[in-house]
C-alpha cells in the first residue's frame, strides 16, 4: 500500500519524501524541510496554488461514469419493456404474414412508445444524478491550514503536499500527514484500520517500521480528531493517500433500495400481477366472444393484452420518485437544510420529537462576556466591537475599587490564555476561528487594553485539552521576560471549585473557606438565573513545560464570567409551529440548569416554573422510569454524551421518531442513534458525518422548515401515486368492462373482426402522454392544505392507506364509466341511440379517457381538499395538461397520427360530449371529497391536512 509524500521543486517536479512507513521514522521537522515548508509560517498562497496545479486536487478518483450506451440500455431493462418489444416482433410477423403491404403501423407506434419511455427515464435519471452531485459538493469537507503565517479554512480538495494542517477536536483529517506537534491528540481511525478505539498520537519519531495502525506520529485522510489539538505537515494527497490506496481496491457496490422505493416496488409488483391476470381474462374473453380464428385476429388480441398490462403498471414510478426526492432536496438545500441522503426525506415528515442543543441552534452562538464576578464584586462589560466600552462597577462583597478591576483582569486574561481560538477584527465585526466561548475571552480583553498587553507576554508550552467528561481545559504558559510558569485552567464552575484551595483577592492568594465556596456558588446561580452561561477561571504557579491531569489541583480561584448568547428571534415562532404540527421540542444542553430553563421558557419550549432534568436524576434509574421521564421532560441540563444518548434511546423506545441536533464530537453517538441526526454547518466534521442532515445556518427554525418540506415532498409522492394508479386502473377498467359488456354498449359490428373499446396503440398513447409529465409536475407541487396543521405520519403507516386505495378505485371506475358511456352515446345498439361508426365512437371514448386523466391531475393533488383550492399555484401542472391537450387534438385531427392510432376527426358536438363526460371525473371526486370532509368533521376529527392520505392523530 503506497502513500508517498512529495515536494514540488521550483521546476514544478514532485520529489518523493518516501513511503508513509519511512516518513514515520523521521522527525517532523526533517519531513517539513524536505517538503520546503516552514512549520511556523506554512506555505504561501501562491506556492500552494502552484502545487495544486502541478499535483492536482486532493480528491479520490471517482467511480468511472457508466458509458452513455450502457445508461441508455439500462432504461430498456424492464419486464414490461420486454413485453412491448415482443409486441413489436409479433406485429411485424403479422404484417409480413399479411403480405407486408404499406407500413407496419402497430409495430412502428409501439417501437416509438418504447423509445420515448426510455428517453424520459434517461432524462429523469440524469437530473437526479446532477442533484445528488450538487448536494455532495455542498457537504464537502473543509480543513484548517497555516498559510502565510495565518490560519485559513479551505476545502480539503485544495490541500497540497507541504501544507501545515491544523488539527482540532471534531475535525476530519483532510490528507495524510506527519505530526509536528500534538497535545492530548486522539484520532479515530476505524474507517481506515477497523480499530474502534481512538488512537493517541505523538509527534515523536518511531524507532522502526510498523504497520499503519501503530504509526502514532502519522495522521491519515478520512479519519477524525476526537480529542486534543495538533499540527501536521501534509505528505500525501488524493489517490496517494492510504485511503486512496483502499479506494483503488474497492469493488463497485450496488445501491440498496430505500424503504420508499421498496414499498413502491411492492405496489407495482402487486398491481402488475393483478393486471396480468386481468389481461389474460380480457384476451380469453375477447377471443371467445369474437370467435377469433385468424392469425391477424390473434395478433390483435395479443397486442391488446400486452398494451393493457403495460399501460396499467406504472413502470416509471421508481425513476419519478428519485427525481421528485432529488428536486425536493434541492429546494431544501436552498433553504439551508442540506439532506445528505435522499431517503432521509422519507423520515423527516414522521418526526415527532426534536431534541435540540441550546447554543448556536436555539441561540445565536454569539457568545459575549457581560459580567465578571470575583471575590471583590462584579464588573459589567458593556459596549460592542473591540474598543473599550464604558465598563460599569457595581458594589461587591469587598466594595468597588481597584482590587475588583485587577481581579477581573486576571479572570479575563486567564480565560484568554487557556484558549484555542483566534479572532481578527473585520469591519466592526469579528472573524472567528475556533469555539465561540473561547473567542468571547479574546474579544473581551480587547475591551480592556491593559490586560491584552499582559496576555501577550506569555507563550504556551503545552495543553490539557477540554473534554466533555472533564468539563475543563488547562494550559502551561511561561512569561517571556522572567520565565515565570503558570498552569491556567478554565471550565465549569463546580468542577473548578472542587480543585481550588485558595482564592484571589487583589494581588494576594488567600485560603478558600467553605463560606467562600458558598459565595462563589451563589455567584454562579445568580448569573445563571439571568440566562447567562458561566465559566470559571483558576491558576497556580507551575514549573515545567508539560502538565498532567494530576497537576490540576491546589488551584487559585480567580472568578467566574457570565456570557450571554441571545436567543434567535425566529425560534419562538418555529417552536410554536412545531407544536401545532404535533411535534415536541426538547432542549438538551450541557449548560447550567438555571440558564437552560430560563432560555427554554423564553422560547416557549417549557412552561413557567419548569425544572431541568440533570444527570443525577437519570443515573441508576430503571429503563421504565427513564422512558417515563423522557415522555414528559422538556429541558435537560448538564448532560454528558452518555446522557444524551440515553435520552434519545428512551424517546425512541417510547415510539417517537426523534430528530437530534449536535455539533461536537461528543454529539456523534446521539446523532447516529437518532432517526434524524441534524449537524450544525459550523459544527465538527465528525458530527456532520454522523448526521443525516446539516443546517447551513445552524438555526433551529431551519429544522422546522425542513420538516415542512419533508412533509410536502412526501405528500407530492402520494399525489402522483394517487394520480398514476387511478388513471392506470381507469384504463384497465375501461378495456375490461368494455369487453365484458360490449353487446350492451354497442361495441360490436361488422366493421372489424374484433370490436374493442380501445385499440392497443391508443392504450399506449394514453399511458405515454398522461403519465410522466403531470406526475413530475405534481412532484414539485406546493401545499394544498397546511401540512403542519396535522400530526406526524406514523412510520408504520403505508404510503397508500385503505382510504386512499378506495379513492383510487373510485376514480378509476368513474373514468371507465364516462369513457364507455361516451362510446355508447355515439354508437347504435347500446343504452343510447347513437348513429356513429365504431371508429368515431372509439375516437370519442379515447379522447374522453385522455381528458378524464388530465382532469384527474387536479383531483389527485389532494385526497380531501377541493381541486379548486390553489388551483393555479402549480404552473408546471397546467403546462403538462396543456401539452397533453394539444397532443390529443393532434392525434385526432392530424392524418399521419390518425393512421397510426386508428382515430378519425371529431366534430364540435362530439368534442363537447367527450370533454363534458371527462369532466365528470372532476365533479364526482369533488362530491366524494365533500362527503368525506363532512363525515370527518361530524366524527370530531379535524379535517385539516391529508387525513385520508395517511395523516393520523397519535
Amino acid at each position: 500500500m503506497s502513500a508517498s509524500g512529495g515536494r514540488t521543486s521550483a521546476g514544478g517536479t514532485s520529489t518523493p519524501v518516501g513511503e508513509a512507513a519511512d516518513v514515520s521514522v523521521r522527525t517532523g521537522t526533517d519531513v517539513a524541510h524536505e517538503l520546503d515548508v516552514d512549520p511556523a509560517v506554512g506555505l504561501s498562497a501562491a506556492e500552494a496554488a502552484r502545487r495544486l496545479a502541478v499535483d492536482g486536487p486532493n480528491e479520490l478518483r471517482p467511480k468511472p461514469p457508466a458509458p452513455l450506451w450502457r445508461t441508455v440500455l439500462d432504461n430498456f431493462r424492464d419486464p414490461l419493456i420486454y413485453l412491448l418489444l415482443a409486441a413489436v416482433v409479433v406485429s411485424l410477423a403479422a404484417w409480413v404474414a399479411e403480405g407486408a403491404r404499406g407500413v407496419p403501423i402497430d409495430a412502428v407506434v409501439i417501437a416509438l412508445v418504447v423509445l420515448l419511455n426510455a428517453a424520459i427515464g434517461f432524462i429523469q435519471e440524469h437530473r437526479a444524478e446532477r442533484a445528488v452531485a450538487a448536494l455532495q459538493s455542498v457537504t464537502a469537507v473543509r480543513a484548517t491550514v497555516l498559510r502565510d503565517g495565518e490560519l485559513h479554512t479551505v476545502p480539503s480538495g485544495e490541500l497540497v503536499r507541504g501544507d501545515i494542517l491544523v488539527l482540532s477536536e471534531g475535525e476530519a483529517v483532510g490528507a495524510d500527514g506527519r505530526l509536528l506537534e500534538a497535545s492530548g491528540l486522539r484520532v479515530t481511525e476505524a474507517e481506515l484500520t477497523g480499530e474502534s478505539e481512538p488512537v493517541t498520537k505523538d509527534p515523536a519519531a518511531l524507532a522502526g517500521t510498523v504497520v499503519i495502525g501503530d504509526r502514532t506520529d502519522m495522521v491519515y485522510r478520512g479519519t477524525a480528531v476526537v480529542q486534543g489539538v495538533g499540527r501536521a505537515v501534509v505528505t500525501s494527497t488524493g489517490m496517494d493517500t492510504e485511503m486512496g490506496a483502499i479506494a483503488q481496491m474497492l469493488e463497485d457496490a450496488e445501491d440498496q433500495p430505500t424503504p420508499l422505493q421498496r414499498e413502491i416496488a411492492r405496489v407495482g409488483k402487486m398491481l402488475g400481477i393483478a393486471v396480468v391476470g386481468i389481461a389474460v381474462v380480457v384476451m380469453a374473453a375477447t377471443a371467445l366472444a369474437n370467435d377469433v380464428s385468424t392469425f391477424s385476429g390473434m395478433v390483435t388480441v395479443l397486442l391488446l393484452g400486452v398494451s393493457l398490462a403495460v399501460a396499467a403498471v406504472p413502470e416509471g414510478l421508481p425513476a419519478i420518485v428519485t427525481v421528485v426526492l432529488a428536486l425536493g432536496v434541492e429546494r431544501m438545500a436552498k433553504a439551508r437544510a442540506i439532506v445528505k441522503d435522499l431517503h432521509s426525506v422519507e423520515t423527516l415528515g414522521t418526526a415527532s420529537v426534536i431534541a435540540s442543543d441550546k447554543t448556536g441552534t436555539l441561540t445565536r452562538n454569539e457568545m459575549t462576556i457581560r459580567h465578571v464576578r470575583t471575590s471583590s464584586g462584579e464588573l459589567e462589560l458593556t459596549g460592542t466591537g473591540y474598543r473599550p466600552g464604558g465598563e460599569a462597577l457595581t458594589a461587591g462583597r469587598s466594595g468597588p475599587g481597584p482590587a475588583l478591576r485587577h481581579e477581573a483582569m486576571l479572570v479575563l486574561g486567564g480565560g484568554a490564555l487557556a484558549n484555542d481560538a483566534q479572532v481578527h477584527p473585520t469591519d466592526g465585526d469579528w472573524e472567528i476561528h475556533g469555539d465561540p466561548t473561547d473567542a468571547a475571552f479574546l474579544i473581551a480583553i480587547h475591551k480592556l487594553d491593559e490586560i491584552a498587553d499582559e496576555v501577550h507576554r506569555y507563550v504556551r508550552r503545552s495543553e490539557l485539552p477540554f473534554t466533555s467528561e472533564r468539563k475543563m481545559m488547562s494550559v502551561v504558559v511561561e512569561r517571556v521576560d522572567d520565565g515565570v510558569g503558570l498552569l491556567v485552567t478554565k471550565g465549569a464552575p463546580d468542577v473548578l471549585l472542587s480543585r481550588c484551595t485558595r482564592r484571589q483577592v487583589d494581588s494576594d492568594a488567600i485560603a478558600l473557606t467553605e463560606a467562600d465556596r458558598r459565595a462563589a456558588t451563589e455567584d454562579v446561580e445568580a448569573l445563571s438565573a439571568q440566562a447567562l452561561r458561566t465559566l470559571a477561571v483558576a491558576y497556580r504557579r507551575f514549573d515545567g513545560d508539560t502538565a498532567a491531569e494530576s497537576d490540576e489541583h491546589d488551584l487559585v480561584y480567580l472568578g467566574v464570567v457570565g456570557m450571554i448568547d441571545p436567543p434567535r428571534e425566529e425560534v419562538p415562532a418555529a417552536v410554536a409551529e412545531a407544536r401545532t404540527a404535533g411535534m415536541r421540542v426538547v432542549m438538551v444542553t450541557g449548560d447550567h440548569p438555571g440558564t437552560a430553563v430560563r432560555i427554554a421558557e423564553e422560547l416557549g419550549i417549557a412552561q413557567p416554573g419548569a425544572k431541568a432534568v440533570t444527570p443525577g436524576e437519570l443515573d441508576a434509574v430503571s429503563p421504565e422510569r427513564l422512558r417515563g421521564i423522557a415522555a414528559t421532560a422538556d429541558v435537560y441540563a448538564r448532560v454528558t454524551p452518555k446522557d444524551k444518548l440515553q435520552i434519545v434511546e428512551a424517546l425512541r423506545d417510547n415510539g417517537e421518531v426523534v430528530a437530534v441536533t449536535g455539533d461536537g464530537v461528543n454529539d456523534a453517538p446521539a446523532l447516529k442513534a437518532a432517526d434524524i441526526g441534524v449537524a450544525m454547518g459550523t459544527g465538527t466534521q465528525v458530527a456532520k458525518e454522523a448526521a443525516q442532515m446539516i443546517l447551513g445556518d445552524d438555526n433551529f427554525a431551519t429544522i422546522v422548515v425542513a420538516v415542512r418540506q419533508g412533509r410536502v415532498i412526501f405528500d407530492n409522492i402520494r399525489k402522483f401515486l394517487r394520480y398514476l394508479l387511478s388513471s392506470n386502473i381507469g384504463e384497465v377498467f375501461t378495456v375490461f368492462f368494455g369487453m365484458m359488456f360490449a353487446g350492451f354498449l354497442g361495441i360490436t359490428g361488422a366493421e372489424e373482426e374484433i370490436a374493442v373499446p380501445l385499440l392497443a396503440t391508443q392504450i399506449l398513447w394514453v399511458n405515454l402522454i398522461t403519465d410522466s409529465a403531470p406526475a413530475l409536475a405534481m412532484g414539485v407541487d406546493g401545499e394544498i392544505s397546511d401540512v403542519m396543521a396535522r400530526p406526524p405520519r406514523r412510520v408504520s403507516d403505508p404510503i397508500l392507506d385503505r382510504g386512499t386505495w378506495l379513492g383510487i378505485l373510485f376514480v378509476g371506475a368513474v373514468m371507465a364509466v364516462v369513457t364507455l358511456m361516451t362510446v355508447d352515446i355515439l354508437r347504435p345498439g347500446g343504452f343510447f341511440s347513437g348513429a356513429e361508426s365504431l371508429d368515431t365512437a372509439r375516437t370519442a371514448g379515447f379522447t374522453t379517457l385522455v381528458f378524464a386523466q388530465l382532469f384527474n391531475a387536479f383531483n389527485a393533488r389532494s385526497g380531501t381538499a377541493s381541486a379548486i383550492r390553489n388551483l393555479f399555484a402549480n404552473k408546471w401542472l397546467w403546462a403538462a395538461v396543456a401539452f397533453g391537450s394539444v397532443l390529443q387534438i393532434a392525434v385526432v385531427h392530424t392524418p399521419l397520427l390518425q393512421h397510426a392510432f386508428g382515430t378519425v376527426p371529431l366534430n364540435t358536438t362530439q368534442w363537447v360530449i367527450a370533454i363534458a363526460m371527462a369532466s365528470l371525473v372532476l365533479w364526482s371526486e369533488e362530491l366524494r371529497k365533500l362527503v368525506a370532509r363532512h363525515l370527518s368533521s361530524g366524527c370530531g376529527s379535524a379535517p385539516r391536512g391529508e387525513r385520508l392520505a395517511g395523516g393520523h392523530p397519535r
